[in-house]
């Protein structure tokens, strides 16, 4: 009893292979739909992990211990005032590792006396501790920052943005603060967990005293202990701070600023997935279209192959084969594509970039579902013409 010959792998890949050969214009611009949709969703993970990771080491290296202490409002609505000795009551609080503070300084500040008063470029003025730089792992970018000696004259250290607004460019220039020149000692990198000290020009404590009738009560008390007793001491701090009207004091914590732009970025990253998804639907769209008007034009060619033998199931994994190796064209395209954005865009962001490899098997398994799914009909309805009919079509 004869039985009809069945095709190798090797021969039904080949087949397969013999419309994408002969239309390639067609199937390139089918590929495109399904590589655009891969390569968003690819490069959408890989930049949405690699800002994470980013991140995650930004924390790391700052630390998630620090508290910010600033003063409110009292129960009558004034400006609530921090006492003098603040600093020192909280550092006596058990977990606390260091204790600092800043204090603003009522001084207008200018490049030179010869720039009116109103015209003061949107600097501000502010006495510092010695132990400042420590407490908030901040650096400095040029010169170098306040000790015993310079604490007590008029030298300064400016914020990054301080600097390029006064239009300072190396320290041992001037700037005038009210009425005072004083010299530029050092000019610090952006402090990240507190930017707004980048827009700041900082003294010591006892040159603001001396110059400009500073009282000494800290503005903004800086403190850091350990990691596993944060909450506990952010508890107690406005007690601690101010007995007795603790609900005038503010405490914050600036890296819940950097968890925040995490979940962020998450809710963004969900959004871009669903973006890549509705383009890799619309190319698999696509691609089901090519394999309809490929089988319509291709009529004499399946009634031929049947006419020859060809079975019912061999034309149907033609054209699956076909619509398969169309998606994973598109497929393997939009992986590589999304791979090289994701290199250039962290790149161009400063971050390391980290490309997880599940991204890539998910997208190119997405693209052989596409194309299961999209050649199926079309393949189905060219193993179901009658040679007879087929071979009549002109």
């Amino acid at each position: 009893m004869l039985k009809p010959a069945r095709l190798a792998a090797a021969d039904v890949l080949r087949v397969g292979m013999v419309g994408l050969r002969t239309r390639p214009a067609r199937v390139v611009l089918s590929a495109l739909g399904i590589a655009i949709g891969i390569a968003t969703m690819v490069a959408v993970v890989g930049l949405s992990n690699s800002s994470r990771a980013d991140l995650m080491a930004k924390l790391d290296r700052l630390g998630t211990n620090l508290l910010i202490v600033e003063a409110g409002n009292t129960a009558d609505g004034k400006a609530a005032r921090l006492p003098k000795a603040a600093v020192g009551m909280v550092a006596r609080i058990g977990p606390v590792q260091q204790a600092t503070a800043t204090a603003q300084v009522d001084a207008r500040i200018r490049r030179s006396d010869a720039v009116p008063m109103e015209l003061a470029p949107g600097v501000t003025a502010q006495a510092a501790r010695l132990d400042l730089l420590t407490a908030l792992g901040a650096g400095v970018g040029q010169g170098r920052w306040l000790d015993a000696a310079s604490e007590r004259i008029p030298a300064v250290v400016l914020g990054s943005v301080a600097a390029q607004r006064l239009g300072v460019t190396s320290v041992g220039e001037k700037i005038v603060m009210n009425e005072e020149w004083f010299v530029v000692i050092g000019i610090l990198d952006p402090v990240e967990l507190v930017p707004t000290l980048d827009r700041v020009a900082l003294i010591g404590f006892p040159a603001a005293e001396r110059y400009f009738g500073f009282d000494g009560h800290p503005t903004t008390i800086f403190e850091r202990s350990t990691d596993a007793s944060v909450e506990a001491v952010r508890a107690v701090l406005p007690r601690t701070v101010n007995p007795g009207d603790e609900h005038s004091v503010k405490v914050s914590r600036p890296s819940d600023a950097l968890v925040a732009k995490a979940a962020t970025d998450e809710g963004m990253t969900t959004l871009m997935l669903a973006l890549g998804a509705v383009a890799l639907l619309v190319g698999g769209v696509g691609v089901a279209n090519t394999m309809v008007v490929s089988v319509l034009e291709r009529r004499q060619e399946i009634g031929l192959r049947r006419a020859l033998g060809a079975t019912k199931p061999a034309i149907l994994m033609q054209f699956l084969t076909e619509s398969l190796l169309l998606s994973a064209l598109g497929g393997l395209a939009g992986a590589l594509l999304g791979v090289i954005a994701t290199y250039v865009l962290a790149a161009a962001q400063g971050w390391t970039a980290v490309i997880p490899p599940w991204s890539l098997g998910a997208g190119l398994g997405a693209t052989m579902v596409i194309g299961v799914i999209a050649g199926l009909y079309p393949a189905v309805r060219a193993s179901r013409l009658h040679p007879t009919v087929a071979l009549n079509t002109t």
